[in-house]
């Protein structure tokens, strides 16, 4: 988190940014996790928008995450366009298409690779 915050604060006045909440990753009631234990980030997964909105919320306020932060349908939508889960980075260009397609999360997340395409994109000129 800390370094996509970085990204955005330096690249924020050139790119749009933008982070979906897509299902829970790690959820209580499927595939808990020992480091959230730890962290006390322990939910089930959420069954309703509402309950879905509630951990996006308190994931900003634990982080405090500026950047903005969207919320996927219960339908899944975001997640079974972009096949983000568990994550995935993304850079859709200034024609609305993907120019950069990172790997999942969290073995092949490249967010060095995300700065890379900003810089060249963005400091080249």
């Amino acid at each position: 988190v800390g370094y996509l915050t970085k990204l955005y604060e330096e690249f924020k006045d050139r790119a749009d940014f933008l982070t979906i909440y897509i299902k829970e990753a790690h959820p209580t009631d499927e595939w808990q996790m020992p480091v959230n234990e730890a962290q006390g980030i322990c939910y089930a997964q959420p069954r309703d928008l509402k309950q879905r909105l509630t951990i996006a919320r308190d994931f900003v306020e634990r982080s405090n995450f500026s950047m903005p932060l969207a919320v996927d349908t219960m339908a899944n939508d975001a997640n079974n366009l972009y096949a983000a889960w568990p994550e995935r980075l993304y850079i859709i260009d200034e024609d609305g298409l993907i120019a950069y397609k990172g790997g999942l999360g969290p073995f092949d997340y490249r967010p060095d690779q995300v700065r890379s395409w900003l810089e060249n994109r963005f400091e080249s000129r």
